[in-house]
């Protein structure tokens, strides 16, 4: 059975787990706006200070390879709303560089300020991390779950979880913290070049 964290929970992965699928999935609320919502997940490998050591190490739409294949992003969905993970993950901790300490799982609005879209219009966020028996297992068996709640009024941008290293060990952050300014200003953040 999952565990269901809160917003700010920490707890250790599972110390025999190599493969993991990250799951992020939500509903948009009915509104009167033109455009439709997109969506994006994306992971950042963070060294020590916080920031990407490259530009590849920034996993999302365009790039859905870290270099080492560490974390794969399995494709953009363009809709979401299907009733399960929208945006899919997979993480093989065997292959994360040693200097990576942390990687910040996020999801953006493409395009938000242009479509007038923001996450207060998202319902039913969450983010899941299913533990992976093999490299064709794309389901997995769900470990935890991070419901995100509706605490989200002008972001267009939110970090969702971390994992990050205890160790030789695995944690998982329920982070939860909006920004504005979408995936540029999580770029810059992280230090990629754009």
């Amino acid at each position: 059975m999952a565990v269901n964290l809160t917003k700010g929970q920490k707890i250790s992965l599972d110390k025999g787990m190599k493969l993991a699928l990250i799951g992020l999935g939500w509903d948009t609320n009915r509104y009167t706006g033109r455009a439709d919502f997109d969506l994006d997940a994306s992971a950042f490998l963070l060294g020590a200070n916080g920031k990407v050591r490259k530009d590849e190490d920034f996993v999302f739409y365009g790039n859905l390879k870290a270099d080492n294949e560490s974390v794969v992003h399995t494709g953009d969905s363009l809709s979401g709303g299907s009733g399960g993970d929208d945006e899919t993950l997979f993480i093989d901790f065997s292959k994360v560089p040693a200097d990576v300490e942390r990687i910040a799982i996020t999801v953006t609005i493409y395009e938000a300020q242009e479509r007038g879209q923001n996450f207060g219009q998202v319902s039913n966020a969450y983010v899941r991390l299913a533990k992976r028996s093999g490299e064709a297992d794309t389901e997995g068996i769900e470990q935890l779950r991070y419901n995100l709640g509706e605490d989200f009024s002008i972001e267009t941008a939110l970090v969702v979880c971390e994992l990050y290293r205890s160790g030789s060990d695995w944690k998982f952050n329920a982070v939860g913290a909006g920004y504005q300014g979408g995936l540029y200003a999580l770029c810059k953040a992280y230090g990629v070049n754009v």
